[in-house]
């Protein structure tokens, strides 16, 4: 084999190996050859893209439901096409790439869909299949403080009137400072209970998140409890203004909401367990704002981390079907990221 080693890798900018829109990547691609060898050209691609999959058993039939979505596909050409030999040994050809600064979704994996952000090099050779390498980075949003009433206080009621073991009727009204939160922030609720019945209720907090899979105008939903909890129960015949604070889990990922085949949501749900009835409950939307280092001093080349497999067929649905070509490529030189979750429709919306 006269290509002994077709590589691509990327220095990091912070400890957590994560980047933002905006953010330049410095990498290098490595050409290791045992012999004088022809080149046709060689090519640095950056990309980022979203794919869904999943299937349903219907009886004996089986669908198979698929989406792609493509954010950007940014081009250098390191060498021309036109055979050019390099000579034998370890070749390396920097790059260096801007993260684009449209609004898109952070890295993100699950079973049934992913969104990757990679760095791929393709070496042409003449009657010869393409070499490909690749290498997958952490991308992660920055956030997007235009989302409606984002910052602003919600407020939601409900109401529910008893007839059987006990009459009469309970409202809740429920109060948060803000919808946009980031990881290990508190979440100060209010709730206020007006139990006009004879019964006693027991207020019971959850935090959860959805994950939302699109793919040819179905929908496949899953969601997963992160936080629980209660408070002390409300007598009957009483009103009680009840507070709670809720801490938003360091370890989640950020909220995604501007994918058209994937969403991760958070929502906040305040629901009165009362016994041989159906609970009246309140669900708030919770934005998990994304969290990362500010760009430090230059750390030691390091290969690509978060990778992923290639799974499934693609069929591209594309926001940026056109690819953008760099002309001027660096100069060469010869120096050397969910647990799957449970499927589940109990929260609903």
């Amino acid at each position: 084999m006269t290509i002994k080693n077709f590589s691509i890798e990327y220095d990091s900018i912070n400890s957590q190996n994560i980047f933002t829109n905006g953010d330049r990547i410095n990498g290098r691609i490595i050409v290791e050859v045992s012999k004088e060898t022809p080149i046709q050209s060689l090519t640095f691609i950056g990309k980022g893209s979203a794919r869904v999959r999943w299937q349903e058993h219907h009886g004996q039939h089986t669908r198979h439901y698929w989406s792609d979505e493509k954010y950007y596909e940014i081009k250098q050409h390191i060498l021309r096409a036109g055979t050019e030999f390099i000579a034998k040994g370890r070749h390396v050809f920097p790059f260096s790439f801007n993260v684009p600064n449209n609004k898109m979704p952070s890295t993100f994996k699950s079973s049934l869909g992913r969104i990757v952000h990679k760095l791929k090099a393709e070496l042409k050779q003449s009657m010869k299949l393409t070499k490909k390498a690749k290498a997958h980075f952490t991308f992660v949003s920055k956030a997007d403080m235009d989302i409606p009433g984002l910052m602003e206080p919600q407020h939601d009621c409900t109401d529910k009137k008893l007839t059987v073991f006990g009459s009469g009727t309970i409202a809740m009204d429920v109060y948060t400072p803000k919808m946009g939160y980031q990881p290990g922030e508190d979440v100060h609720v209010k709730v206020e209970i007006h139990n006009q019945s004879s019964r006693d209720l027991k207020p019971k907090f959850e935090l959860y998140r959805k994950q939302s899979f699109f793919a040819q105008g179905h929908r496949r939903l899953h969601t997963q409890e992160i936080v629980k909890d209660k408070l002390e129960s409300v007598n009957g015949r009483s009103k009680e203004v009840l507070k709670k604070v809720i801490t938003i889990p360091r370890n989640i990922p950020p909220s995604i909401l501007n994918s058209s085949i994937i969403k991760l949501e958070y929502r906040l749900k305040i629901y009165l367990d009362v016994k041989y009835a159906t609970d009246p409950e309140i669900k708030l939307p919770i934005v998990v704002l994304p969290t990362f280092e500010v760009p430090s001093a230059k750390q030691p080349p390091g290969p690509a981390a978060y990778g992923f497999e290639e799974f499934g067929n693609s069929n591209q649905q594309s926001w940026s079907v056109t690819p953008q070509f760099s002309d001027v490529p660096p100069p060469y030189g010869a120096h050397t990221l969910y647990p799957t979750m449970s499927n589940s429709h109990e929260y609903g919306n």
